[in-house]
């Protein structure tokens, strides 16, 4: 089966609103974890605009799940990772000024760098994903600086609207998929992916893993955060049986 991670971020964002301690990080992270969630995914930013340090602290001793920790490659967040060490980290571009992750990392030009950090991770045995736009040579260069995993940017995806636009990044998807495919890396995606549009994306072959937040906390205001994370996982139940 096509695995979960669920993005508890906006947890804390209704959290760091009032400054205060509810609703509990902690409390949502354990509901999408019985509910059935394979990973609590969380991504500390420089800004720490939502997640806070002692979020990942906390989480690191009371998740019987992955944690995958999304994060720029800024030296004092890697200092946090190397030390908590997550079951994963996911890096990803982060820009100061932006709403949400607008894109890919740009691993082909940055490689340098990357490369380095990817080796800091496994040498405290903490596995790498790449979030990257659904480029063929943005996968070559992951492949080449040593990740584990790509985790190809829905974004463009899920922001289309008009049909021949959603076709077209669903073929984008998956050509990069089979690339992919052809490599040791494993297949992981994520960005607005909602109870929508998820069935295609969930069909691509090899696909691993979908990370989603924004929808399953949009929807848990609704039905309750239990009911979204098994709605998503039913979806990914039924796209692996075909």
């Amino acid at each position: 089966m096509i695995e979960l991670g669920v993005n508890i971020d906006h947890v804390a964002t209704l959290r760091e609103a009032r400054k205060g301690k509810v609703p509990d990080v902690i409390a949502a992270a354990k509901v999408c974890e019985l509910a059935g969630a394979h990973q609590i995914t969380i991504h500390l930013r420089q800004d720490r605009r939502h997640i806070q340090d002692h979020d990942v602290e906390s989480l690191k001793h009371v998740l019987q799940v992955r944690m995958n920790l999304e994060m720029g490659a800024a030296d004092e967040i890697i200092a946090i990772a190397h030390r908590i060490r997550p079951h994963t980290v996911c890096l990803v571009p982060e820009h100061r000024q932006e709403v949400t992750t607008e894109g890919g990392l740009d691993v082909r030009v940055q490689r340098k760098r990357l490369r380095e950090v990817v080796s800091g991770m496994h040498d405290h045995g903490i596995l790498v994903s790449m979030f990257i736009d659904p480029e063929n040579d943005q996968v070559d260069a992951s492949l080449e600086i040593g990740a584990d995993f790509v985790e190809l940017h829905t974004g463009a995806y899920a922001n289309a609207v008009k049909k021949e636009e959603v076709a077209r990044e669903l073929d984008r998807f998956q050509r990069c998929g089979a690339h992919v495919a052809k490599t040791p890396l494993g297949l992981h995606a994520g960005h607005g992916l909602t109870v929508r549009n998820l069935a295609p994306v969930a069909m691509i072959p090899g696909l691993l893993e979908v990370n989603i937040g924004h929808d399953i906390m949009a929807r848990a205001l609704f039905i309750g955060l239990d009911n979204a994370v098994m709605e998503i996982l039913d979806i990914l139940h039924e796209c692996s049986e075909w």
